[in-house]
């Protein structure tokens, strides 16, 4: 049987890198076939900078990423600013199944 790792970053951890240095991380982490979750989340910006960057990167060896994310409460303004939790794995390995606002359910497959 084949493992999965998954690592559980802290909103401490991620809020001390600059953007940059927090894609790089999620996705050196992803490329290694782990399933990498963030608490606080990235803001949607990251978000599309993730998938613009893995996109770059993506062939035999790199199917992709599959990323869901709980929303933030709306703040001031009624904007929101980041995601409360952000899930981010191997597309080969990990599928979302639903998504709502408080729940993410999702199928991780040994490869």
């Amino acid at each position: 049987m084949s493992e999965i790792k998954m690592d559980l970053i802290s909103a401490d951890k991620i809020n001390a890198m600059s953007s940059m240095e927090k894609l790089r991380f999620v996705l050196d982490g992803v490329r290694e076939g782990n399933i990498v979750i963030l608490e606080g989340g990235l803001t949607p910006e990251e978000q599309m900078q993730l998938i613009e960057l893995t996109m770059t990167e993506i062939g035999e060896e790199f199917p992709g990423i599959e990323i869901s994310g709980y929303p933030a409460k709306r703040g001031l303004f009624n904007l929101r600013k980041k995601t409360r939790l952000t899930v981010i794995g191997p597309a080969n390995v990990m599928r979302t199944i639903k998504k709502d606002k408080d729940l993410i359910s999702t199928i991780v497959s040994a490869v």
